[in-house]
């Protein structure tokens, strides 16, 4: 009776691990459960360079996460990237809402950041953001500050 008591914790111990071990990888890998459907309202920015973002990443105003990114498609008319956005009922953004893409810290996650405008008339079902921000692009800035030295050791 013992020995089934030790088994019966010593599982219970397991599934535990298993389902925290799970709750952390959804965490990790921002699969998160979120809000979807009437919740949100849908609406879409151009970028010339998304750089690493990818879908389900965060939308953030004032730091705040807003919504997440829904689909990223190319477009093949104006060659650039398509984001769209699904941002939760509660937070309204007026028209002349500017998106850009950021970076958390250094080297960390992309994400949309949404900075408010002062329209007075907000953005809708369908919409689509018109001042946008493209990502900038480590190895791009490196090159160009590479170039720009060796272009002034050139002028002595």
């Amino acid at each position: 009776m013992q020995r089934a008591t030790l088994d019966l914790w010593v599982g219970l111990f397991v599934i535990t691990g298993i389902g925290a071990l799970l709750v952390l990888s959804l965490k990790i890998g921002n699969l998160e459960t979120y809000h979807s459907g009437g919740d949100t309202y849908v609406i879409s920015g151009n970028f010339e360079n998304i750089g690493g973002l990818k879908v389900r990443a965060p939308v953030k105003s004032s730091g705040v996460v807003v919504g997440r990114v829904a689909d990223i498609q190319f477009s093949t008319k104006t060659y650039d990237a398509i984001v769209t956005l699904n941002i939760e009922n509660r937070y309204q953004f007026p028209k002349d809402t500017f998106a850009s893409i950021l970076t958390a810290g250094l080297l960390g996650e992309q994400y949309v950041g949404l900075d408010a405008g002062g329209d007075e008339v907000m953005l809708e079902e369908g919409d689509t953001i018109m001042r946008t921000n493209s990502a900038v692009v480590l190895e791009e800035m490196i090159g160009r500050f590479l170039f720009d030295k060796a272009s002034e050791n050139d002028d002595f």
